[in-house]
């Protein structure tokens, strides 16, 4: 079987070298196997290099796959950026810890072979494959030289993980002394993809808002809902990729600078256009019920949303996953009480979505997290247990029991 994979991968990478980004090598036998969802540059809470962007930088970023293969390619953006993005070098390598990777892991990351390119304003780009191998639930480093200025960066604001700066190029050190700043965002990373010959199920994408986005879990422990949910598939004999395509503060009908763009607007880029994905989970909408009237975000965010405009956004994600052939899981609403979220309009909005999302028929399956996480004396509240502590985002132990709470017999 090792032998098989090798001469796999080896006869692979050539076709690829020959045909660069030819056709019929989009797509086939590629998995999103981890992913975030961009957004535009902006001020947030924390160290974040978002507005004023890089100039003679290395970024050095760590995620974790959820499912191996034997070759490997990253998807880069410059969705929000207003010109070119020029990426003077870019590597990849196995994690070894904090900033350090395991040198003998080190590939470059190319894009028609080319060392140096450029990404158009407004653009995502993937790039070439590389023979690196790698394991379910392995952390890889990718690394990025930006000679800049770069201007204001495209980013993920909350990756509750954590990101590295070094002045000048570093892109190939092993050891990662130079990496002195940190921040909790992702720089123009968009997604990883792995090739593998062995057939497998199809992946999941989890999508919503700061609860999928893992909120309030413990950084660079990989303890969001999603990461949980792949574990659990795993370990029950049953792996699939999961990705998390979650913004904080996302509404489903709301466009925001700085909360994302609706998940009627991004549904496309962030579900839609992954490979190898055959089924969605949506949980959203309690962003549209908190900001209608009140909120802690800036005035300018409250815009008021009736229940009937929340379930026809729902209605319309539904259409657009279907039309692509995806199996659609709607999941109910966490509760709110005692966050500022809560008044007795917006719960009497959360219980009516709720209703709707369980006994409508409009979805495939439903996930009930409101039943996995509220308290059963007092329903309108979390389980002490499964609280962070700011009474609408679930611990580490909620955001165990909202992957607990998944049917993967619903994943068809």
């Amino acid at each position: 079987m090792r032998f098989l994979r090798a001469l796999v991968v080896g006869l692979f990478l050539l076709a690829a070298a020959v045909t660069a980004h030819a056709a019929p090598l989009e797509g086939a036998g590629w998995t999103a196997v981890w992913a975030t969802s961009a957004q535009m540059p902006s001020k947030t809470m924390g160290t974040n290099w978002s507005e004023e962007g890089f100039s003679d930088h290395t970024l050095r970023q760590i995620i974790r796959v959820s499912q191996g293969g034997v070759a490997t390619r990253v998807r880069l953006t410059n969705r929000y950026g207003t010109e070119p993005l020029a990426i003077a070098g870019a590597t990849i390598a196995v994690t070894d810890t904090g900033a350090n990777i395991r040198r003998d892991t080190l590939r470059p990351l190319t894009f028609g072979l080319a060392s140096e390119f450029r990404i158009p304003a407004g653009a995502d780009l993937t790039t070439d494959p590389v023979p690196l191998p790698v394991e379910p639930f392995q952390s890889l480093t990718i690394t990025l030289h930006l000679a800049g200025p770069t201007g204001p960066a495209t980013h993920h604001a909350q990756a509750h993980a954590t990101t590295y700066r070094a002045t000048g190029d570093h892109r190939a050190d092993g050891v990662g002394t130079a990496f002195t700043e940190t921040t909790q965002s992702w720089y123009y990373l968009s997604g990883v993809e792995v090739f593998d010959v062995l057939p497998h199920h199809s992946g999941v994408v989890t999508f919503g808002d700061s609860i999928t986005e893992g909120v309030r879990s413990t950084p660079d422990a990989d303890n969001r809902y999603p990461d949980e949910l792949a574990e659990r598939l795993a370990s029950e004999g049953n792996p699939r990729a999961v990705i998390d395509q979650g913004i904080g503060g996302n509404r489903v009908t709301v466009d925001s600078s700085w909360l994302g763009d609706s998940a009627r607007r991004r549904f496309r880029t962030d579900v839609l256009d992954q490979p190898g994905v055959g089924t969605v989970i949506i949980l959203a909408g309690i962003n549209d019920i908190g900001l209608s009237t009140d909120g802690p975000g800036a005035a300018d965010t409250v815009v008021p949303v009736s229940t009937d405009q929340l379930v026809a956004g729902h209605l319309d994600l539904i259409r657009q996953a279907r039309a692509k052939g995806l199996r659609v899981i709607g999941a109910t609403l966490t509760p709110v009480y005692g966050s500022p979220y809560f008044s007795p309009a917006a719960e009497s909005a959360r219980q009516a979505l709720n209703e709707w999302i369980r006994t409508a028929g409009a979805y495939d399956a439903v996930v009930d997290f409101d039943a996995a996480l509220r308290d059963p004396v007092d329903p309108q509240r979390f389980a002490p247990e499964f609280d962070s502590g700011d009474h609408i985002h679930p611990g580490d132990a909620g955001y165990a029991a909202m992957a607990a709470a998944v049917n993967p017999a619903e994943f068809g």
